[in-house]
């Protein structure tokens, strides 16, 4: 039993919505993704989907990509991403995926979820500058931090000094010609012993502003689909 990660798959079976505006990379994506989960990730493997899953703006408009998600190999673990307006109550979300047989997802909202002995953390971040009118609704940010907090804080409750991976939609932090920090983000992560945090979002041009290295002992990385060539990103081995 493996673990991988991947963001953005940006699904649309039933909109046919295009994404060629982040560039050519996303020509027949569809196509990629499908054929990289088949042949990377085996049925009793784990993979995080860090955000912007379908462009369906309800719960019913996405089905058909849920249920693509749903015949990947393994169980899924579903993060909420910007573009994600289906996103309903887990509750409701759940009984949907009774109503459909939708068997293999779940979500990391306002939990964590054990992979062996590694808690998985997450949600969905925001973008918030108190310095900047313009970056992003604050009140958001405060429920997101809420939500951060709630993730991390199960994990421990759970099991003290356990190893935490943190997973979400927006990035903690950006590098590039104007360095950017979500500090309240990034000192929940340190404060709870988060050791590694992968994050999405980003596309074409925006990547280059990505940051992937260690800082303050937390090991960063993008998982954008394009990032990743469509390809899910190994975390950890079936035997580690």
């Amino acid at each position: 039993m493996a673990l991988y990660t991947i963001g953005d798959l940006h699904l649309s079976e039933t909109s046919q919505k295009p994404m060629d505006v982040f560039g050519g990379v996303w020509k027949d994506y569809r196509r990629k993704i499908i054929e990289a989960f088949h042949r990377i990730v085996g049925p009793d493997d784990v993979t995080v989907l860090c955000g912007d899953l379908s462009w369906a703006l309800d719960l019913e408009g996405a089905l058909e990509d849920l249920r693509l998600i749903d015949s990947f190999p393994g169980k899924k673990i579903l993060l909420k991403g910007n573009h994600d307006l289906w996103w309903q109550t887990v509750t409701k979300m759940n009984k949907f995926f009774e109503n459909n047989r939708i068997q293999t997802l779940s979500f990391l909202h306002n939990n964590c979820i054990f992979y062996r002995e590694t808690a998985l953390c997450g949600t969905r971040g925001w973008f918030y500058d108190p310095t900047d009118p313009a970056a992003g609704d604050e009140k958001v940010f405060r429920r997101e931090l809420i939500r951060l907090e709630a993730s991390l804080s199960a994990a421990e409750q759970q099991k003290p000094g356990c190893e935490k991976f943190c997973f979400l939609h927006y990035p903690p932090i950006l590098a590039g010609g104007r360095p950017y920090e979500v500090r309240e983000i990034t000192a929940l992560l340190r404060r709870y012993g988060v050791s590694r945090c992968y994050y999405g979002h980003l596309h074409g041009e925006s990547l280059r502003a990505a940051f992937s290295g260690e800082r303050d002992g937390i090991r960063y990385q993008v998982v954008s689909a394009d990032h990743l060539r469509f390809q899910p990103l190994l975390v950890l081995p079936s035997c580690y």
